[in-house]
């Protein structure tokens, strides 16, 4: 004999199945134009509980079939987190929010440091190379 309990979360985990699909976190493409297609990205969260309990009363006897009392719950949250734009061959992930962590913060400037890095080492080989060229 199946427990009460057991339809309550089926019925749960059904409404959840008819409010989530794929199309949920990685959304449908929008074409902007011939060129362009941008994907919407999102983060879902998503949780339930069920629960109950069996009630006997004073009067109960082994033949009858206790009383239930039962419920469940669901919470989904849904974050956009980013945009893919496809640009011909091309394919650029676009952040909705700013990163907040400190490694996040350091891929960031990585391009930053490399550029600079390049230039201070650029300009110390070209002045090397005009001392070796100058007849002074």
């Amino acid at each position: 004999m199946e427990h009460p309990i057991n339809d309550i979360m089926a019925t749960t985990l059904s409404k959840i199945r008819e409010m989530m699909d794929v199309n949920t976190v990685v959304g449908e493409p929008i074409q902007i134009n011939d060129q362009i297609t941008v994907i919407p990205v999102s983060r879902v969260s998503l949780g339930f509980t069920s629960g109950g309990s069996d009630f006997v009363t004073k009067n109960h006897k082994p033949e009858q079939k206790s009383s239930f009392a039962g419920g469940s719950g669901a919470g989904v949250s849904i974050q956009p987190v980013s945009f893919l734009v496809i640009k011909g061959d091309n394919i650029r992930m676009i952040p909705v929010q700013s990163y907040n962590g400190t490694v996040d913060k350091v891929i960031d400037l990585v391009p930053e440091v490399m550029d600079k890095l390049t230039d201070l080492f650029g300009k110390d080989k070209t002045s090397d190379e005009k001392e070796e060229t100058s007849p002074f």
